[in-house]
């Protein structure tokens, strides 16, 4: 004879269900919370910095956040007050030579390094880690020094130089270079490819990902750079935007506020568009990087 479960039973037995399903609700609400704090906190001074560039003379800067009349009268006045398109034309110069370099230093270095066959390649991956140990100021005297003695001090070519490649760079390539299959490269020799197709044919288009990380990286990096300009440019023709929004903000008799958000959002719209250009590259070629390591 067969015994039925009475519905206490039941009821017992469907209570831990209910629980982990409280569990799984609590931990994706708390997910969800955090992400959204992240939010907050990492895009709030760019919201704020942006509603201020939108306010007009007359309204008061710490006295609310929305503009009571949104205007771009002081984009307008930024234009004015110095040469901003002049600025911006000598970093698009600068950030371009770096992403150029970068891709295609990092990308045969990278394959250098990800190849079997030559002694020193492990010293060589050892110092070039150790490298990312010692900061930008502990060598920056020297790297002024090698320049001054380039003879390249208060050009655009001696703001460049120190950044025609980044270490980083090499190990993202590198990286992304070990993760294609070797199958793959047997193939290439068997078809007659020699070294130079086999990295052309082969290996970069499989490294789109990395390559759109380095070339964002280098542009971010170029774009965004104002200690190195500060030390090696003396002619304000030379400047590039961030020292340019430096003497903006200190050329202002009343250091408005507004006119400085406004000169901020100019030079982030350039790494925005970027950004959102290469945004699927990008994160498939973190992923693919992330799954190497």
């Amino acid at each position: 004879m067969t015994v039925l479960p009475s519905s206490g039973v039941r009821r017992a037995r469907r209570a831990p269900v209910g629980g982990r399903r409280r569990k799984a609700v609590l931990g994706l609400s708390g997910r969800y919370l955090t992400l959204f704090l992240m939010l907050v906190v990492m895009l709030g001074p760019i919201v704020w910095q942006f509603l201020t560039s939108l306010k007009g003379r007359g309204e008061d800067v710490y006295g609310g956040v929305l503009p009571s009349r949104p205007t771009l009268d002081n984009y307008v006045r930024v234009a004015e007050s110095f040469p901003l398109l002049h600025y911006a034309g000598n970093t698009l110069i600068v950030a371009a030579l770096a992403v150029t370099s970068n891709c295609v230093f990092a990308a045969m270095g990278g394959y250098a390094l990800s190849r079997a066959g030559w002694r020193g390649r492990r010293v060589v991956f050892t110092v070039l880690v150790a490298t990312l140990m010692f900061p930008f100021e502990s060598v920056m005297i020297s790297m002024f020094l090698t320049v001054r003695s380039m003879g390249l001090v208060d050009t655009l070519v001696g703001v460049w130089l120190p950044g025609a490649v980044s270490v980083l760079n090499l190990m993202i390539m590198r990286a992304a270079f070990l993760a294609v299959p070797k199958e793959v490269e047997e193939a290439a020799v068997l078809d007659g490819a020699d070294e130079w197709r086999r990295f052309t044919k082969v290996f970069l288009p499989a490294a789109k990902g990395a390559l759109a990380v380095v070339c964002l990286t280098s542009f971010m990096g170029a774009w965004d750079d104002f200690l190195w300009p500060l030390i090696v440019l003396t002619n304000s023709d030379h400047y590039t935007l961030q020292l340019g929004l430096k003497s903006l903000a200190g050329a202002t008799t009343v250091n408005d506020q507004r006119l400085i958000a406004a000169g901020a959002m100019a030079a982030l719209i350039p790494m925005m568009a970027l950004f959102f250009a290469l945004q699927r590259f990008f994160f498939k070629g973190v992923g693919e990087g992330a799954l190497k390591t």
